[in-house]
């Protein structure tokens, strides 16, 4: 297949060979100690997870460096979380784009066993780039400056994606099934003018509508703040897509809601993409156009940034899919620590309108509180057979793995859902 994308800007990995990589480098509710879930079985149940684990770094290559040996505590920590919890298919956010770090994290940390925990190893993986810190050289902040040289003041504001150099806050997908890399599809360079009734944000300080981003602007501009990926994951011989990504928190921007707008379409992609009728006007990376085919079984990934009723995300954006025909979202992951991180914690948690058991990240007390922002949601056609959030309560020893702020791992949890595939 062409690829707008080169091929070497995708890999694969398979039984620990890392496809293209040569050529890549160059270029470059609590789950409680005794509950914690034993291995699935790999016939019908299939352990799906998604986990916002925050190793991305400040610098280009510093992730590389932290995972290089073993030793990292932060990694440690997020590895033993993945090690007790024991995903089948795996998405983790915020890991810098950096194929050679996710070999790493594999090899020196998945690999070794974390305090009393059983190693795990994932023969596949998929990382691919993120439009975050990607210079756009427009003043997309409407701030009346261009910045294009990486990590300067105001970069990351005017970047297709925030972050301080290319790839930052990007993702990667582990998995011990076979990824079908051949059918996989990435959506990075799909433009945000392309949605039909894209939510595009208004200047306030103009008449005209929608043009906080002037056409030449908006002819560059992406509407995946990181990537949208299908990833077909082959679990003997069913195929179930792995729909994975992570739309931009929706605040840090002005009455404009640039943010906030953006967020909701991300989520919207999703939506219209399985939606049999409505990803007509979606085309990847490599040009192929529309959306799922019909009747494909599915599973939504990632922190979406988004609480059904809590939070700045714009009212509905999260029940774009929670609400959704074609998605079983019946079933809710929670623990027993994040409700009890609720009461302990106070501020903006009193007042929150979603159930406390729910939230999936630890956010500042002050606003917007603890949220609901991490999802893993299978399609109608797949059986929900257990989940939970991974949140210990404090009386848990393995609380010391989410801690309080500052946070041993991540200020997110990770999400985790048993569905049958059969």
């Amino acid at each position: 297949m062409s690829s707008v994308v080169p091929r070497t800007r995708r890999v694969l990995v398979q039984g620990g060979v890392i496809a293209a990589a040569a050529a890549m480098v160059a270029g470059l509710a609590a789950v409680p100690a005794a509950a914690v879930p034993a291995e699935v079985d790999a016939g019908s149940q299939v352990r799906f997870a998604t986990f916002n684990a925050s190793l991305n770094r400040s610098s280009e290559g510093e992730l590389r460096a932290h995972l290089s040996s073993p030793g990292n505590a932060q990694a440690a920590t997020i590895a033993e979380i993945v090690q007790r919890t024991r995903p089948d298919v795996l998405l983790i956010n915020e890991f810098d784009f950096d194929p050679v770090a996710a070999g790493l994290f594999q090899d020196n940390y998945l690999s070794v066993g974390q305090n009393g925990a059983e190693p795990i190893a994932y023969p596949y993986r998929f990382i691919a780039p993120s439009n975050t810190g990607v210079a756009s050289g427009f003043d997309l902040n409407n701030d009346g400056r261009v910045v294009t040289q990486p990590g300067a003041p105001g970069y990351g504001d005017d970047a297709l994606g925030f972050g301080a150099f290319p790839g930052q806050f990007g993702m990667v997908v582990y998995s011990r099934y076979p990824i079908v890399d051949d059918l996989a599809r990435t959506f990075q360079r799909f433009l945000w003018k392309d949605m039909p009734g894209a939510l595009l944000p208004d200047d306030p300080a103009t008449a005209a509508p929608a043009d906080w981003y002037s056409a030449e602007e908006l002819a560059v501009f992406r509407l995946s703040s990181k990537s949208h990926w299908d990833l077909p994951i082959r679990i003997g011989r069913q195929t179930v897509h792995f729909l994975v990504s992570h739309p931009t928190p929706p605040v840090f921007d002005g009455p404009e809601d640039r943010n906030g707008r953006r967020n909701f379409d991300e989520i919207r992609f999703w939506a219209d993409y399985v939606r049999p009728g409505h990803g007509h006007y979606i085309y990847d990376d490599e040009g192929q156009r529309g959306g799922l085919r019909p009747g494909s079984r599915f599973v939504i990934a990632g922190d979406l940034n988004s609480d059904p009723l809590d939070g700045d995300s714009i009212p509905g954006a999260a029940q774009q899919l929670l609400d959704h025909h074609w998605i079983n979202a019946e079933f809710t992951p929670s623990s027993a620590g994040a409700a009890e991180a609720s009461v302990l914690q106070g501020g903006a948690n009193a007042s929150h309108r979603s159930d406390p058991a729910h939230d999936t990240a630890d956010f500042s007390d002050v606003a917007p509180g603890n949220l609901r922002a991490d999802y893993v949601l299978p399609s109608r056609k797949l059986e929900v057979l257990a989940g939970a959030v991974f949140w210990p309560v404090l009386s848990d020893p393995l609380s010391r793995l989410t801690g309080t702020f500052p946070f041993p791992s991540s200020d997110h949890r990770l999400v985790w859902l048993d569905v049958d595939v059969r």
